[in-house]
């Protein structure tokens, strides 16, 4: 079986995906942390592997940038791959001066401006929630390995290059702790086909202090999140 965006083998793909967003990031991990790692996909570029991590076959692809690129890939894990959980591990930008570069965001909800929840059910839900017991997993596995976890509600923006938009605007008006790119698609099509969805992330720069870490750090660091993300994957 294969897709026009996924040429991998209905058995090729693990019941749990991790997804980061960058294709480099997902061979990062495979070729560090997976063990018998093989590549089932690389259409488009988008790398996906399928290995063990501690003896439980886990696949991590990659999503590529924005709502449209995460709803295209985690619509067909789901429903035509048979994907029961999808942990997104990205990046994000702070929108508050106590979230500090490299700290790790677990999203409890995503606030978004955009339209692709009444494109795919005719109804507007500008927040989404995370799935509660995937949540509550991560939040478990993240206190036996001694992570800390700032939670909270993120914006999910359709546009990287905003003028005039503040970050105190999404803070306050809509709760908003930091700002990321695909876990709005994630979540709606989580909940569409009655799967599991969570989303973790590092923060990799601040839009109250200007501070930044450069695309080499994004792409082969953040080893914490991604031990996370893979605990508690091997424990599902």
């Amino acid at each position: 079986m294969s897709t026009a965006h996924i040429s991998s083998n209905i058995e090729d793909i693990a019941p749990t995906v991790i997804m980061p967003g960058d294709p480099l990031r997902a061979k990062y991990i495979a070729d560090n942390f997976l063990e018998d790692a093989i590549l089932v996909n690389e259409v488009r570029g988008m790398l996906a592997f399928t290995g063990t991590y501690k003896g439980k076959k886990i696949t991590v692809m990659a999503s590529g940038m924005g709502i449209p690129s995460m709803g295209i890939y985690s619509y067909e894990l789901y429903n035509l791959y048979n994907v029961e959980n999808i942990i997104r591990i990205g990046t994000c930008g702070s929108y508050t001066e106590s979230l500090k570069l490299r700290d790790i965001v677990l999203v409890d909800s995503s606030y978004s401006e955009s339209s692709y929840d009444e494109i795919t059910t005719g109804e507007n839900f500008p927040v989404l929630k995370a799935s509660f017991v995937l949540n509550q997993k991560i939040r478990e596995v993240a206190k036996r390995n001694n992570i800390e976890l700032t939670i909270g509600r993120t914006h999910c923006s359709e546009a990287f290059y905003k003028k005039n938009v503040s970050a105190d605007k999404y803070f306050y008006e809509h709760e908003c702790i930091a700002v990321e790119m695909e876990a709005f698609a994630l979540f709606q099509n989580a909940n569409i086909a009655n799967k599991q969805a969570a989303c973790i992330l590092t923060v990799s720069d601040s839009l109250i202090t200007g501070e930044e870490t450069t695309s080499e750090e994004r792409q082969n660091s953040f080893v914490e999140m991604i031990k996370l993300a893979l605990e508690t994957a091997s424990s599902l």
